[in-house]
């Protein structure tokens, strides 16, 4: 996919982030509770199957993926507590291929905290923010005899992403928030095999040098949620993240936008479309796209 279709889902973030603040009330909506809580667990299958006589071509294949998404929200007088839990997994298998291959793979936490100044929307801030991946991650090839063959590229903890900041948190309402800020510490972990070998360069598995297990950062961060209802039964989901690191390559911002679009059928049934854009120069000097679309159970709680 080329980055300007990254570039038209940016654009529509922006778009329904200034649409929906517009829209609201300019005060906070008042909690009949001081903690409230929300979230959806979707199960989504795909599956195609041809037998030996069919001549239009094709290849039996399934795929499955699990989301899990949960808000705990904590309000009382000039204080706010916004926590997201967000897991992704899924997996595809081809009939001609001798492993599975990973179609998704989340795990990240989002807190924030913040006090009220004045009467405004403006909240001074703190966040922590942690994310890497449930399951091994591969490179997929050949070995010389023609059979398929895979490399460990990631697996979990490696890399594993933490940041903890102070700044300014913008608050319309429970879905529509920004968080700024401009002192914000960053660690990637992963397990020193990933950084060892003779062959390995400094800087090649996310930023780490050799035989390193630990890299540190200062910068700045801006982290974005937008939630809103683009028709009856059509719920849309934007989340984005930026990082500048002040120590190295500051023009470089690191991007992560996530897309997550829910089509309920009924109280049991949905369609769910996620995009998901990253831009990170210690990975790879690119964008990292990835698109799911499935139809299957969702339950929220």
């Amino acid at each position: 996919m080329r980055p300007h279709y990254f570039l038209c889902s940016f654009l529509f973030f922006l778009a329904t982030f200034f649409a929906s603040a517009q829209s609201d009330d300019n005060k906070l909506t008042k909690k009949d509770t001081i903690w409230t809580t929300e979230g959806t667990f979707q199960f989504l299958i795909n599956q195609a199957a041809f037998n030996s006589d069919w001549q239009g071509g094709g290849t039996s294949n399934y795929s499955v993926n699990a989301v899990v998404n949960y808000d705990i929200s904590y309000n009382k007088g000039k204080y706010t507590w916004d926590t997201k839990l967000l897991g992704d997994y899924g997996i595809s298998k081809t009939k001609d291929q001798e492993f599975n291959r990973k179609t998704s793979d989340r795990l990240e936490i989002n807190s924030t905290v913040g006090r009220q100044i004045n009467q405004s929307n403006w909240y001074t801030s703190a966040f922590v923010n942690f994310r890497t991946q449930f399951d091994n991650g591969y490179t997929f090839g050949e070995d010389a005899d023609g059979n398929e063959s895979r490399t460990l590229r990631t697996q979990f903890m490696s890399p594993a992403f933490t940041q903890l900041g102070l700044g300014a948190l913008w608050k319309k309402s429970e879905d529509i928030r920004v968080n700024i800020s401009p002192v914000t510490g960053r660690i990637i972990t992963a397990n020193s095999r990933f950084t060892t070998g003779p062959d390995y360069v400094d800087g090649d598995f996310f930023g780490l040098d050799q035989g390193k297990t630990i890299r540190t950062e200062f910068g700045a961060s801006v982290n974005a949620f937008v939630k809103f209802k683009l028709m009856e039964n059509i719920t849309v989901d934007n989340i984005l993240g930026l990082y500048s690191n002040y120590l190295e390559d500051p023009q470089n911002v690191d991007i992560d936008y996530t897309l997550n679009l829910i089509m309920d059928v009924n109280k049991y049934i949905s369609a769910n479309f996620i995009f998901q854009a990253i831009y990170d120069d210690n990975a790879v000097q690119g964008f990292q796209i990835r698109e799911s679309l499935g139809v299957g159970f969702n339950y929220n709680f």
